[in-house]
């Protein structure tokens, strides 16, 4: 899985990124600036909620963006 710099904007460790990633429990498609995105929210290596956004949706192979879990995203663990 590739990172852009974008996904560091937040300050969040490579290692929890891609820790969320593997340990998942929501993936959900959406699309963004017309583009399929995938958001992903997982658990950082401290158990921290994070909230990610992969491309493409399909077969996601980068990571752009990274970010504690914001309000707007609880509905998705619902």
């Amino acid at each position: 899985m590739r990172l852009t710099d974008s996904a560091f904007k937040h300050g969040i460790a490579e290692a929890d990124i891609l820790h969320a990633f593997a340990n998942a429990v929501r993936l959900v498609e959406i699309e963004q600036h017309g583009e399929e995105r995938l958001v992903v929210i997982g658990p950082d290596r401290a158990g921290n909620w994070l909230e990610l956004v992969a491309m493409p949706a399909q077969d996601a192979d980068r990571i752009i963006h990274a970010d504690r879990l914001r309000p707007k995203f609880y509905e998705l663990l619902k």
